[in-house]
């Protein structure tokens, strides 16, 4: 369900006109928004859609005075549980009367009650009405209410009540009646979502997850017969084969095996069933599992708040409940749990306008959000909130600051650690993958130092990680946002040597680094692929990224692609001095556009296509042009057409990037496509005319990729050779996956990687 709001923060004076706060609904006389009592709502999963208006407020006095929100703007239509209770289990829903309940209730939160109808009901009166719900011997109300319309020719369709004017005590007891159906299995919150399950079964693999799992850390839950106890998994003992595990409670009198284990991983909980164990007394060992189940719980992966983070709110419901401050337990990109008392009144669906992140260090951080779950109240009497969340705009970048620095404290950006970073690139070798020299890259020097202070402060397209020791920069590795939905990994260097770190473990430097690069991109919500030009005969990039692209292109090419090709040189002093007679280039019309883009669509992966920007509508780059441009920062593509006597016979992509961005100058780069059986005689000409496309922008060379066996066209256009990269993309639905298997191959490994990458 979507919410619209203004991109817009909280400012100093509230959004008026005619001396009243404006929020974007009407009500009828009912309380129920005039535009939900039109037509027909669409269902989606059984789950009413409705339309949404937006509420702005320039501060938080603005919010205060308008609260109580409208209950259509204050939670979802969808909020607060899912009932499966039958008989005496079972809530239901009466109108007009507490005799002669309408039906069984299905959904039901203090805005709004759904009922599966045991009969014919009227749902045209928009007069508001007394609701009563009854279950387990206790009637509520009356409660007002309006009938929202549904779908009438779907038969079984569920019928919709908007609560309005809900008092604070009404809210109490409805949420009392869902706290007893939650304890008896027959409630299920609403926006609860299903995890998707994985089976491994290869030995090494899972071998090296439970090294990785073993290196971290983590805790797991020990299960047999209705028993439950956590434990850790210390260490493999590779001697012996043995997993060695440390529980909190003795475990002696547990009996035989077969023993259930859930533990945590990366970005997973994995559930293994062991056939063989030996417990003594909170010592555990066990062989590894024949098979294990990974189960996906999460798209961002969250991590404990630092402490002294503070969120605080007001209720979007009653205005008496006034401005609340809570404990943020854990976070990520798009979401929090915070600690709250049951009094909160909280469900899931609700909506809170504005919630304000109070960091340690001052900083105040505005958010949107919905509350997904509540737990059952602890021990402690409190209750554990999970929400998902979003910046406003103006906070963005300071949001993704935060998160990331929180999430991956082993890690730094490039800002914080510029001095010494050209270092690691001469150091490492980087400079000598093109065979080139350290000397040439003197001329970019001030650029990148330039780029890497950017970089930190434009989050949205740009993460130049560091991983610092007392050496200075240890390592590096950087991402950017290169197309509309993709983000391009690139610039990977090591410092030789290790630094004199008690218990680093190897590959933990560079497992820091791709997790917090990778990550990164997740706080787009335009993110949908991964690209990188990679050089497959370095072990580190042949088993991170050739290996798990082309199994996973194998798996599904829908979603990974990868091939080597060749990246070639050209140099923009270096026209041929042809005459090119007969052939006539300019930029491309649209409906040469429309060609290319179908050529292209016919002759590449679907994934190629998507993550480079080659659909119709995003051929020209102009939205992510228009990011970089915000920002001021170089990002254009040209495309060029060359034509004999007015047909299109072939063209070349031209991209272009800020200098700076990546010391090989990645973005300046040219493709070549034929558009008819005759293109390739058109290249050198196109080539000839990318040179003079280049040279007025101020670039003496560009990156030539070619994806065809090259030619005598060449040799004939001037083009040098270069390196035989692997085009490495990978769908963001994987990027879960891939930190899973970065955590493998890294720190899961026996020995420690070692990386330098274009």
């Amino acid at each position: 369900m979507m919410r619209t709001y203004s991109d817009s923060p909280p400012n100093a004076a509230p959004l008026e006109r005619g001396g009243t706060t404006v929020l974007a609904l009407s009500t009828t006389a009912s309380g129920v928004p005039q535009h939900r009592r039109r037509g027909r709502l669409f269902m989606e999963g059984g789950n009413p859609l409705s339309d949404r208006r937006s509420v702005e407020f320039r501060s938080r006095d603005a919010l205060f005075n308008v609260i109580p929100l409208p209950p259509a703007e204050a939670a979802l239509d969808d909020s607060g549980y899912s009932l499966h209770g039958t008989g005496a289990d079972a809530i239901t829903c009466s109108v007009g009367t507490p005799d002669g309940a309408m039906g069984v209730v299905t959904r039901l939160s203090p805005t709004v009650v759904w009922v599966m109808p045991t009969g014919e009901v009227d749902t045209s009166d928009a007069r508001g009405l007394p609701v009563y719900l009854s279950g387990r011997g206790v009637t509520l109300g009356p409660i007002r209410g309006a009938f929202i319309r549904t779908d009438a020719d779907t038969a079984g369709s569920p019928v919709g009540l908007q609560l309005v004017n809900v008092s604070l005590e009404q809210g109490r007891q409805i949420l009392a009646l869902l706290a007893d159906a939650l304890k008896r299995g027959v409630a299920v919150p609403a926006a609860s979502a299903l995890p998707v399950q994985d089976t491994i079964d290869e030995s090494e693999r899972i071998r090296a997850i439970l090294v990785a799992i073993s290196t971290a850390g983590n805790k797991g839950v020990l299960r047999r017969m209705g028993r439950t106890v956590r434990l850790v998994l210390e260490r493999y003992n590779a001697e012996t084969e043995q997993l060695e595990w440390h529980a909190e409670d003795p475990v002696t009198d547990w009996g035989e095996a077969p023993y259930d284990i859930d533990v945590i991983g990366h970005n997973s909980a994995y559930r293994m069933r062991l056939e063989v164990g030996a417990p003594d007394g909170q010592r555990f060992t066990s062989p590894l599992p024949d098979v294990l189940f990974r189960i996906r719980h999460r798209w961002h992966r969250r991590t404990p708040a630092p402490e002294g983070v503070r969120v605080t709110f007001h209720h979007p419901l009653w205005r008496e409940q006034g401005e609340m401050e809570r404990a943020a337990m854990d976070l990520s990109f798009s979401g929090m749990c915070i600690r709250c008392r049951p009094e909160d009144l909280l469900f899931p669906g609700l909506l809170p306008p504005l919630l304000e992140l109070h960091t340690p260090d001052g900083q105040s951080i505005s958010l949107r959000g919905e509350i997904r779950y509540v737990t059952s109240a602890r021990a402690d009497g409190t209750v554990l909130c999970g929400l998902s969340v979003s910046p406003y705009s103006s906070d963005e970048a300071r949001w993704v600051r935060f998160v990331s620095q929180t999430t991956n404290p082993n890690t730094c950006t490039s800002d914080v650690q510029e001095e010494g970073l050209w270092d690691v690139f001469t150091l490492s070798g980087f400079f000598s993958l093109a065979n080139k020299s350290s000397q040439e890259f003197d001329a970019l020097k001030q650029a990148f130092s330039h780029m890497a202070k950017r970089a930190a402060e434009v989050p949205q397209l740009f993460c130049q990680a560091v991983w610092p020791s007392e050496r200075g920069p240890e390592a590096t590795l950087s991402i950017m946002k290169s197309y509309r939905h993709t983000w391009m990994g690139h610039q990977v260097a090591k410092r030789p040597g290790k630094p004199a770190l008690k218990g680093l473990e190897p590959g933990r430097i560079m497992h820091d680094l791709y997790v917090r690069c990778f990550e990164h991109p997740q706080s787009d919500p335009d993110f949908r692929w991964a690209v990188a030009y990679v050089e497959g005969l370095n072990p580190w990039i042949a088993r991170a990224h050739v290996r798990y692209g082309e199994r996973h292109m194998a798996a599904n090419p829908e979603l990974a692609f990868t091939r080597k090709i060749h990246m070639m040189d050209v140099y923009t002093h270096e026209q041929t001095g042809r005459l090119h007679e007969g052939i006539t280039i300019s930029p491309a019309t649209s409906a040469e556009l429309t060609l290319l883009t179908d050529h292209i669509a016919h002759s590449r992966p679907s994934c190629y296509v998507e993550a480079l920007d080659f659909t119709r509508d995003r051929i020209d780059m102009r939205a992510v042009q228009g990011q970089w441009n915000t920002f001021g920062l170089e990002r254009e593509r040209e495309v060029l057409i060359a034509r004999r006597n007015g047909v299109a016979l072939g063209a070349a992509v031209l991209e272009l990037g800020q200098p700076g961005t990546n010391l090989y100058s990645l973005l300046d780069m040219a493709r070549l496509f034929p558009l008819s059986d005759a293109g390739p005689s058109t290249y050198v000409a196109l080539v000839d005319a990318a040179r003079r496309w280049y040279a007025a922008r101020h670039r003496r060379s560009f990156h030539y990729l070619c994806e065809d066996d090259g030619g005598q066209y060449v040799q004939d256009a001037g083009i040098h050779a270069g390196p035989d990269p692997y085009m490495w993309i990978i769908s963001a639905k994987l990027i879960p996956d891939y930190l899973e298997h970065i955590s493998e191959v890294s720190i899961g490994r026996r020995s420690a990687p070692n990386s330098r990458q274009g």
